[in-house]
């Protein structure tokens, strides 16, 4: 995976972010990474409209989200990324312990590019993503542009 890419991570447990952050790196993700507790957290984060905005044209990132958070759900996030004429390109993996074909057929529909399930058990939790790391050093992401 391209080094200049972002790695956005929206997931209100803590614990998680740090697996997720350390599995990552444990299969080769050197990436910068920035951890967002709630919905409106991240979208606080992506649609900031400062002198300088917070995600910057010619970069890449990726988003993982969780769906259930405090304040705005990660359905919401999605739905307002892609929506966004610019945030668009950001590649959405959805990484949550919702396993409802409903939900995950609807991120889909709303334009999420990969679905994964948080498994129970701490070990199988730990292959999934460092199987996910392992994907993501083949991938191009592509970058913001206007």
């Amino acid at each position: 995976m391209n080094k200049q890419v972002v790695i956005l991570i929206a997931d209100d447990d803590e614990g998680h972010q740090l697996l997720v952050r350390r599995n990552l790196r444990k299969a080769g993700i050197g990436n910068k990474f920035l951890f967002f507790s709630d919905g409106q957290e991240i979208l606080d984060y992506l649609f900031k409209n400062h002198d300088e905005p917070n995600v910057k044209n010619g970069e890449s990132y990726l988003l993982l989200l969780d769906i259930r958070m405090p304040k705005v759900s990660g359905i919401e996030v999605l739905e307002q990324v892609k929506k966004d004429p610019k945030l668009k390109r950001i590649p959405v993996i959805m990484l949550t312990t919702t396993d409802d074909p409903r939900e995950i057929n609807r991120c889909h529909q709303l334009g999420c590019n990969f679905y994964i399930t948080k498994p129970i058990e701490y070990t199988d939790f730990i292959d999934k993503i460092r199987n996910m790391g392992l994907y993501l050093t083949i991938v191009e992401m592509p970058r913001i542009e206007e």
